[in-house]
């Protein structure tokens, strides 16, 4: 069994950081791409960033030059550094993970149980 377990989240004033960590655990036998979304009250789950076993990266518009991911393959951990923390970032972030269990079970999409980043103006 697959889990992803977050860390990081908490309160911070506008113009902070936070960094976000993400460790995929148990049957694992490959990790492919990894990412982070969060979901605003009211508001659909979005993409944040994602980043490739190769750690190529793709970002949202309202967080590129602010936000860097970055993942440990050896750990089958993934970050996401927050700076210049706005009080619009405020959600629940969920890190999202595809897997592969064995080497004869097919790519599976995992995520994580969410973490609270409230920005405080």
């Amino acid at each position: 069994q697959v889990q992803l377990v977050e860390s990081g989240g908490g309160l911070v004033q506008a113009g902070g950081s936070l960094r976000l960590s993400c460790a995929a655990s148990g049957s694992i036998f490959s990790v492919n791409n990894m990412g982070w979304y969060r979901q605003a009250p009211g508001k659909q789950r979005e993409l944040v960033a994602t980043i490739t076993r190769g750690s190529n990266t793709n970002y949202a518009d309202s967080v590129k030059g602010r936000f860097t991911t970055s993942r440990d393959n050896a750990k089958n951990t993934v970050y996401l550094q927050m700076n210049s923390l706005k009080p619009e970032d405020t959600a629940v972030y969920y890190c999202n993970a595809k897997i592969t269990a064995t080497q004869s079970s097919s790519l599976r999409n995992y995520w994580g149980q969410g973490t609270q980043v409230t920005v405080s103006s």
